[in-house]
């Protein structure tokens, strides 16, 4: 058989080249340690679930759900928002439920790019967002992200000629693999950019809430309530639209699977301007209806429920973390402290550092750990791995006691 060309950019995928790494080393008897991939081991809440179980009783939830069925939801994600942010949203037309905020970044091309558009996406960066691209017949044109430009991209040095045929920005920060924040004052510089060439301003905010209240900056000097440290958060990791306030170039993308632990649910939504909002429907509408209504009624609830599991949840990672790179170091593996995400982005040692897939291949062959090689991120990746941290700290520890083995 003869497939479609837009096919063959995607054959290289990390998270399914680490699966099949896994699928041999279990098959050679290996007790695998999976740290490759970002989905939360933690429970949802028992009032998000309670309320997904209600709903399968009721029939009237088992049908097709349309965009009329979901108004409920986007009234509580436009609450949510408001809360947070500060900032108000319309959620008639400001807000679209999405399965995953994964099917708004692949999607949000199909609705933007001509074949030949560029877009200008984060080097390393998420998968999907260049998956989207190729899939719309756009053309990629990498922001390259370093640790001496604090995992940050160079706007000035994008050539012109590029620019010039260039219709998107995706952004994410917190940023995944990297971990890096972005302060208020680079995203106000990139809608400013993204006004001035006629650019679409994409921000993948899955990491919204997993920031750790020990980031730099992150909590001013005396004492600090947990209010002062909550309102510090949000400065640590701002919405898009702290910078685009009046919604003029930008679109962001939520998803419920980091915060809330609902990753196999596959609820998140996107909030932003009206006119790429109606795009990313038209889009969706051809694809698909939306999620059995019982799932949207559990995120609803997560919404306006108790927040305390999503403290509880960063607070955990945060333990995770510092576990994590303190048993590195023990090992003479030095790395960075992570400010933000759920995850550890650590420079490979030099008989690896120019082929990450090399070393996780080997890694997981040798050891059963499992970790993600910074090279399927994108080319400014290689050199690095990254690990997830969604084990509790003893197997943590197991997994670098293991690592130590191998790398010494």
């Amino acid at each position: 058989m003869k497939f479609a060309n837009r096919l063959e950019p995607l054959q290289f995928n990390v998270f399914a080249d680490m699966d099949r790494a896994k699928s041999l080393a279990r098959a050679a008897g290996q007790n695998v340690i999976d740290l490759s991939l970002g989905s939360s081991d933690l429970p949802a809440a028992a009032h998000i679930t309670d309320a997904i179980a209600r709903s399968l009783s009721d029939s009237s939830t088992h049908g097709y759900l349309l965009f009329n069925g979901t108004r409920s939801f986007r009234e509580a994600a436009a609450s949510w928002y408001e809360k947070k942010f500060g900032i108000a949203v319309n959620p008639a037309t400001e807000v679209l439920p999405l399965i995953g905020s994964q099917e708004g970044t692949a999607h949000m091309p199909l609705a933007v790019l001509n074949p030949g558009d560029f877009a200008l996406l984060l080097d390393p960066g998420y998968p999907s967002h260049a998956g989207g691209v190729y899939l719309a017949g756009g053309q990629i044109y990498p922001m390259p992200l370093l640790a001496e430009n604090l995992f940050l991209p160079v706007f000035e040095d994008i050539p012109m000629p590029i620019l010039a045929q260039s219709k998107m920005m995706v952004l994410s920060y917190p940023h995944n693999p990297t971990t890096a924040i972005a302060p208020l004052a680079f995203f106000e510089k990139a809608v400013t950019f993204c006004r001035q060439h006629d650019l679409v301003l994409v921000h993948d905010f899955p990491y919204v809430d997993l920031v750790f209240d020990d980031a730099v900056g992150a909590v001013p000097p005396g004492p600090s309530s947990s209010s002062d440290i909550e309102e510090n958060r949000k400065l640590m990791a701002p919405s898009i639209f702290q910078a685009d306030r009046d919604k003029s170039v930008a679109i962001e993308f939520f998803t419920l699977s980091k915060s809330y632990s609902m990753g196999g649910f596959r609820v998140g939504y996107a909030i932003g301007n009206p006119e790429l909002i109606a795009a990313l429907r038209q889009v969706k509408a051809a694809v698909d209806f939306n999620q059995y209504l019982g799932i949207l009624n559990g995120g609803i609830s997560a919404l306006t429920g108790p927040q305390d599991t999503v403290t509880s949840s960063v607070q955990t990672f945060r333990k995770r973390r510092d576990a994590f790179v303190n048993a590195l170091s023990a090992i003479g593996w030095e790395v960075p402290v992570p400010p933000a995400t759920m995850y550890v982005w650590a420079k490979l040692p030099a008989p690896w550092a120019s082929d990450s897939v090399k070393f996780c291949t080997q890694l997981v062959q040798s050891t059963g750990v499992a970790a993600s090689p910074g090279a399927g991120f994108g080319k400014s990746g290689e050199g690095y791995v990254r690990f997830a941290l969604v084990e509790p700290p003893e197997i943590l520890a197991a997994a670098v006691s293991k690592i130590a083995e191998f790398v010494n």
